[in-house]
């Protein structure tokens, strides 16, 4: 059994090989997934397990507590477990923070390969927290040719950030910011829209991270009128998300307006130069046992 820290982990990974490892593990059996979600105001515990035939199994617990960074501690805590698809048995535990930061900034990157347009040069970063340094590094493997610009509500935030990257300009008027960029990842805790559909621009690829409760949203009822969806799992978004539930108890969309998801790999793409695509990274627990098995496999052939 390996236990592998943040700082071993690092060591060993690569965002254009998870993009990979995600996509190869969409072509093994549909993963059988379980998630709870218990809530006490704005603190919440998402419980999140995977089961997938021919990779193994994991246990992902995440407590998400808004109020922590005023205290200095990290707004996100938990653990990962991973166990054996032949035996059962503990394999892994391996750091949460890891799991996380690459779970979620590869789910987007592994969807902007196949549904951004190949020559995106201008890719604005919403939100200028912990993921949005990730979707930084995720999205300068996949785009090396890009450059970047960074929104936050916080000017200064986006300026310090901005600082720590070269490529990297921070932007203070996010409409503008919107209709220069070819792509746009935002990553925010907002409840009320920041995007707006009225902005996009054809031939933009929109990816939402954000949003994971039944009350969190992160772009407007046009924006999801204009582009045409995507997800990662139909079976972990559409239900649990207010970025689809909302708009579709609203009957401002419905679920069959989602394209596809991961599983539907002939469907997964972009059309022309001129769609807007759109995808909700859900971050479901199958993703994260695909990255737990991509962190074990790449660690093991380090130390082998």
């Amino acid at each position: 059994m390996e236990q592998i820290s943040f700082q071993d982990g690092e060591q060993v990974m690569d965002w254009l090989a998870l993009a990979q490892a995600l996509r190869d593990g969409h072509t093994l059996p549909k993963a059988e997934i379980a998630d709870t979600f218990l809530y006490r105001g704005k603190d919440t515990l998402l419980n999140r397990a995977a089961w997938i035939d021919g990779l193994g199994l994991a246990v992902k617990s995440a407590t998400v507590f808004p109020d922590n960074p005023t205290q200095g501690r990290p707004m996100i805590n938990g653990g990962v477990t991973l166990y054996s698809n032949d035996t059962g048995e503990l394999d892994a535990l391996i750091d949460f923070h890891l799991i996380t930061k690459w779970k979620t900034a590869g789910d987007s990157l592994c969807a902007a390969l196949r549904l951004a347009r190949r020559d995106s040069r201008t890719i604005l970063i919403v939100g200028a927290g912990t993921v949005g340094r990730s979707l930084r590094a995720a999205y300068g493997a996949g785009f090396p040719d890009a450059e970047f610009l960074v929104w936050n509500r916080s000017p200064d935030a986006a300026q310090r950030f901005a600082a720590e990257f070269d490529r990297t300009t921070a932007c203070t008027d996010l409409e503008t910011a919107v209709a220069q960029a070819d792509i746009i990842t935002s990553a925010t805790m907002t409840t009320d829209p920041l995007i707006q559909g009225a902005w996009l621009q054809p031939g933009q690829h929109l990816d939402l991270i954000g949003a994971y409760r039944p009350d969190m949203r992160e772009a407007d009822d046009l924006a999801l009128q204009r582009a045409d969806i995507f997800v990662d799992s139909l079976d972990t978004t559409v239900d649990h998300i207010g970025e689809l539930k909302i708009p579709i108890a609203n009957g401002v969309i419905s679920a069959n307006d989602i394209v596809a998801d991961y599983y539907a790999p002939d469907l997964f793409h972009r059309d022309s130069d001129d769609q807007i695509t759109l995808f909700k990274n859900g971050g479901g627990a199958h993703l994260d046992l695909m990255t737990a098995a991509y962190v074990l496999n790449a660690y093991r052939k380090k130390h082998a």
